[in-house]
């Protein structure tokens, strides 16, 4: 069976080993992979898919160890306003922190002459395992690529 196409709006801080990510996740009901995924659990392709409105935290650490948890309650503009103060912090060129409610705290620090460095502090919501939280160093990525993904992330919001 083909992998079932998942998009929507998502901002990655990290590299493809070590990251986290801010995701609202939507699966296209139409798509034939979905309809026929949908069939063999016995279900409607549309409660298959879900409503493509509940943004989910994610990470996983370079040991491959990782989770995520949904949150619920947040909007749209909440992701787009932390989106905005990440752009600032990095346009600042000091080191500061960054939140997401209570679930994400992003220490972010200058690294090189053209970077930034990350240290994820992931703490799962009132329900979930909250003794699972995490702390993850990412990797230092190009400032210019994160504000690429940041204004990327912005016009997916739109």
């Amino acid at each position: 069976m083909s992998p079932i196409p998942v998009t929507g709006p998502g901002l990655l801080i990290g590299s493809p080993t070590a990251y986290v990510t801010l995701e609202r996740p939507w699966i296209d009901p139409t798509d034939p992979g979905v309809r026929q995924a949908a069939e063999r659990a016995g279900v409607t392709p549309e409660e298959f898919a879900g409503p493509g409105d509940v943004w989910a935290l994610m990470w996983e650490q370079e040991d491959g160890e990782g989770g995520g948890f949904e949150l619920p309650g947040l909007r749209d503009a909440e992701a787009e306003d932390f989106a905005e103060r990440l752009r600032l912090a990095l346009g600042s060129g000091e080191a500061c922190t960054v939140e997401a409610g209570a679930v994400l705290r992003l220490d972010v620090r200058p690294a090189g002459a053209d970077g930034h460095a990350f240290t994820a502090h992931v703490t799962p919501p009132e329900g979930e395992d909250e003794e699972a939280a995490v702390t993850l160093e990412l990797a230092p990525a190009r400032t210019a690529s994160l504000l690429a993904d940041l204004e990327e992330f912005h016009r997916s919001l739109a």
